[in-house]
């Protein structure tokens, strides 16, 4: 991989995270905001606008492998499939991605944040928030999460049918499984935290409603935002270590 050209590495990152938390920040807007079209659609419509937020956002990156997610990232550094220096460029651009993405939702929904009484909802629309508020079992949940995310693509790269990470080395549709997976982890797993199992879909977007002028935004729940960071990426670790014995048996 000496040959890859990191600005243009970042830059997809950017762009990837970035469509892909436009749409999936704009999906969740869409349903929770007072007076949008979508007002009131439901944890199946934010699971599915997800979804589809992924699919658009891997074919958006292909060109660093469309990995859109630290934990993937992370994952792949311990499976040896990333470089470090790799690593470390992968994440910046996610981060700034998210953040830039977060920013595209608020001007987009701009009157709607104005109109909603609600701070919550608000915060809602850029990042995670549990159910029930318990660090350690919110912490278990982003962990299994994350863990069968990128324990699956792992699974889809055994099978040949995608190769996140790789650079160039994705085609038209192999962004389709990976969109159905977090769809179907959204439905299964999403109720306890808001299933964020990704660290650049919670922190970029924090920040963003953080630094906004977002008229009575109210706090971000800082002391909640080390969940969606950590877990994700004990969950994307634990998910490349037993990748290699775990799929062997399929």
């Amino acid at each position: 991989m000496n040959d890859i050209n990191m600005g243009l590495y970042f830059l997809s990152e950017v762009v990837g995270t970035g469509m892909l938390i436009l749409l999936g920040c704009g999906v969740v807007a869409n349903v929770i905001l007072a007076k949008t079209k979508g007002f009131g659609g439901g944890t199946l419509m934010i699971n599915w606008g997800w979804g589809l937020a992924v699919f658009a956002g891997v074919l958006t990156s292909a060109y660093s492998g469309a990995q859109l997610n630290p934990a993937v990232s992370f994952g792949l550094l311990l499976a040896g499939k990333l470089e470090v220096g790799l690593f470390f460029v992968a994440v910046a651009g996610q981060l700034t991605g998210a953040f830039l993405g977060a920013i595209g939702c608020w001007l987009a929904y701009k009157q709607h944040f104005d109109a909603e009484a609600d701070p919550a909802a608000k915060l809602g629309v850029f990042s995670t928030g549990p159910a029930i508020r318990s660090y350690g079992w919110n912490l278990v949940t982003e962990i299994f999460g994350t863990f069968v995310l990128v324990f699956v693509i792992f699974a889809f790269a055994d099978y040949g049918d995608i190769e996140i990470g790789t650079p160039g080395g994705l085609g038209p549709l192999t962004a389709l499984p990976v969109a159905l997976l977090v769809v179907g982890i959204g439905a299964s797993l999403g109720g306890p935290t808001g299933y964020a199992i990704n660290p650049a879909r919670d922190l970029g977007p924090r920040i963003a409603h953080a630094l906004l002028p977002i008229k009575g935004k109210g706090s971000s729940d800082w002391a909640y935002s080390w969940v969606p960071v950590v877990g994700p990426l004990i969950g994307g670790g634990l998910a490349a270590l037993a990748s290699p014995a775990l799929l062997a048996l399929v």
